[in-house]
């Protein structure tokens, strides 16, 4: 018992001397300081009173500008069973649908047998009336 004693006696004493040496490091500045972000992101031409990116309005695109930075990632290559912008026949069945559907399943996504299409693009950022003049401008592309 004597043993145990002084086993537990040594791992107190091993835990006190590990602690910090002042109460500061459990104060509200120490705690602030301790979970702090690393950096700031700043942007560029905000100017003031800025305080992220989600302050500054995207500028709306047009059709072309859409789809030329979100769309043909995908639908110039054939990525993920994307029907290529300007194939004819790959773009026959889907146009059958009808505008209302091939809109929807571009703004909200949709999973099918060929392929996925994530919603907007991936980029939600993109108003659904964006979206729907990309698909119709890829549509006049490939008819």
């Amino acid at each position: 018992m004597k043993s145990l004693n002084l086993l537990l006696f040594a791992l107190l004493a091993a835990l006190t001397l590990t602690l910090p040496a002042s109460a500061d490091h459990n104060s509200p500045e120490a705690l602030k300081a301790r979970i702090a972000p690393e950096g700031r992101l700043n942007v560029v031409g905000a100017g003031e009173g800025v305080e992220n990116v989600a302050d500054v309005a995207a500028e709306p695109q047009g059709a072309e500008g859409v789809y030329e930075s979100v769309c043909a990632v995908c639908h110039s290559a054939g990525i993920a069973g994307a029907p290529r912008t300007g194939d004819v026949a790959g773009w026959e069945s889907r146009i059958a649908q009808g505008m209302a559907a091939l809109v929807e399943h571009a703004v909200d996504g949709f999973q099918g047998a060929t392929g996925v299409m994530p919603p907007k693009g991936g980029n939600a950022a993109l108003s659904d009336d964006e979206v729907a003049a990309a698909v119709e401008y890829m549509v006049e592309l490939s008819r």
